[in-house]
C-alpha cells in the first residue's frame, strides 16, 4: 500500500510518498510560494536527482494536482497512475480535546478542525485547505488526519489545567494541549525498541529541540506532562519564541510601548528567544559560531537556553519520581554535542554519565551516548514524524477496507 503524507501550510506544502511494505520513502518534495506566479515545486525521487519547476500555482488544489502529476510522470515519477495512491495522511497541529488519536476524514472531522481555528490560527486553516485540495483531486481516496496534540491527551487534569477561572476552560478550551506529539511518540517508542524493554515499564523524558522546542514526560508509554501549553509559545526558550514569562509582562509591555495585541503576539513569537538575547541570531548554529568568537550575548543566549531545558528535565524527573531514559531529537537535539554535554554534566546527581566519544561522534542514526555504568540511558534518536503519520494512515485505510496487516501490505502499485 502506498501512502502519501501531506503537511500543508498557508502558502506551502511538503509531501512524502511511502511504500508501506518496507516503510521506505519513494519520493519527497515540497511546493512553495503557493498563490504566486513564481511558485516552485521541488521533487526528489528516491535515489535520483531533485527535479524543480517554477510555475503559476494559485491555490492548494493546483499544488496537489502538480504533486500527483510529477509522481506519475514517466521521467520524474515513481508511480504508474494516480490510482496507485491508496491513502493520504495529513499532519494537523491542533485537535483540541476532540481527538485522542488519528481519525479518518469525514464531514464531522473537517468541521471540528475548522472549529479549532481559534486555537491554531496559523496552522489548522492550512491543514484543512490541504485536505480539501486532496478531496478535489482524489475524491475516492481515504484521508486520515494525525494531530500533534493527540499524544498528549493522556495528560491528567493536574498537568493540563491552568489556575484561572473555570469559564476559560469550559467555554473557551483554555488548557495545556502540548505539541510535537508525533515526534515524542516516535522517539519514545523507538527508544523502547532499541533498549529491548516494554515501553509500559519505562519512564522517559523526550527533548524535541529544534527552532521550536518542547520536552515531554512519558510514563509507561503515555504523555503525563509536556512543556508547550495552549499554544506552542509556552515552555522552553526557543529560536524566536520567548517560552515561559511572567504573564504580567504582556499588559506591561503593551502599556509602556503602546503595542497592540497582534504586535505583542508577534514580539513573543517572532522576536524573542535566542534571537532577542543574542542580538539577532535565531539559529543555534549561528549562536555557537558567535560564542567561539567570544560574543557575550551569544554566550548568555546559549546558557539561558540550556538552563531552561535542564530545569524542565529536572521538573519531569520529580513529576514521575525518577526516569530511566533521556532522549534528544530534532535539529538542535540531534546535532549539538555541546548542548547535550552541558545538560548531562549537570544531571550527575541522577547517576547520569555520558560517553564523551559517543556524544561527539558525528553522523545520523540512532545512538546511545550514555556510558555503560550510567543509571539513566541517554539516546540521540532522529525523529520521523512523517513515518508516524504514514503508519497511522496505513492502519486506518486498511481497517476501512477490511484488510489484515498482511493483506494491506500486499496492496502495491
Amino acid at each position: 500500500m502506498n501512502i502519501l503524507v501531506i503537511n500543508a501550510g498557508s502558502s506551502s506544502l511538503k509531501y512524502q510518498l511511502f511504500d508501506m511494505i518496507t516503510e521506505s520513502v519513494l519520493a519527497k518534495g515540497k511546493v512553495e510560494r503557493i498563490g504566486m506566479e513564481t511558485a516552485m515545486l521541488s521533487h526528489e525521487p528516491a535515489g535520483r536527482s531533485e527535479f524543480r519547476e517554477v510555475s503559476e500555482i494559485w491555490d492548494h488544489t493546483t499544488a496537489i494536482r502538480k504533486v500527483l502529476r510529477v509522481l506519475i510522470d514517466p521521467k520524474e515519477g515513481v508511480l504508474t497512475s494516480m490510482e496507485d495512491v491508496h491513502a493520504v495522511g495529513h499532519r494537523v497541529v491542533h485537535g483540541g480535546e476532540s481527538f485522542s488519536g488519528s481519525v479518518l476524514v469525514d464531514e464531522r472531522v473537517k468541521a471540528e478542525i475548522r472549529r479549532l481555528f481559534d486555537l491554531a490560527p496559523l496552522h489548522n486553516p492550512g491543514a484543512l485547505t490541504g485536505i480539501l485540495a486532496v478531496e478535489a483531486n482524489l475524491p475516492h481516496v481515504p484521508q486520515v488526519v494525525v494531530f500533534d496534540t493527540a499524544f498528549h491527551q493522556t495528560m491528567p487534569p493536574v498537568a493540563f489545567r491552568y489556575a484561572i477561572p473555570n469559564v476559560f476552560y469550559k467555554k473557551h478550551g483554555v488548557r495545556r494541549y502540548g505539541f510535537h506529539g508525533t515526534s515524542h511518540q516516535y522517539v519514545s517508542q523507538r527508544a523502547a525498541e532499541l533498549s529491548g524493554k516494554p515501553i509500559e515499564t519505562m519512564k522517559l523524558i523526550t527533548c524535541h529541540i529544534g527552532n521550536g522546542a518542547s520536552v515531554t514526560a512519558i510514563k509507561h508509554g503515555q504523555s503525563v506532562d509536556t512543556s508547550m501549553g495552549m499554544t506552542p509559545l509556552e515552555g522552553l526558550m526557543m529560536g524566536t519564541r520567548s517560552g515561559d514569562i511572567d504573564p504580567a509582562i504582556v499588559p506591561f509591555a503593551m502599556d509602556k510601548e503602546d503595542l497592540s495585541v497582534n504586535e505583542v503576539n508577534s514580539m513573543l513569537n517572532k522576536h524573542s528567544g535566542l534571537f532577542a538575547v543574542s542580538g539577532g541570531l535565531g539559529d543555534m548554529r549561528e549562536v555557537l559560531e558567535a560564542m567561539k568568537e567570544g560574543d557575550r550575548n551569544a554566550r548568555l543566549a546559549f546558557d539561558m537556553y540550556e538552563y531552561r531545558l535542564r530545569k524542565y528535565i529536572g521538573a519531569y524527573a520529580a513529576a514521575m519520581n525518577g526516569f530511566d531514559t533521556l532522549i534528544f531529537t530534532a535539529g538542535v537535539g540531534e546535532n549539538s554535542a555541546l548542548l547535550r554535554e552541558v545538560i548531562c554534566s549537570q544531571l550527575s546527581y541522577l547517576g547520569l554519565t555520558l560517553d564523551t566519544e559517543a556524544n561527539e561522534r558525528k553522523g545520523g542514526g540512532d545512538r546511545k551516548i550514555s556510558s555503560p555504568d550510567s543509571k539513566v540511558d541517554v539516546w540521540v534518536i532522529p525523529t520521523n514524524e512523517e513515518l508516524v503519520i504514514a503508519r497511522d494512515t496505513f492502519r486506518e485505510a486498511a481497517r476501512i477496507r477490511g484488510l489484515s496487516d498482511e493483506e494491506a501490505g500486499a496492496v502495491t502499485c
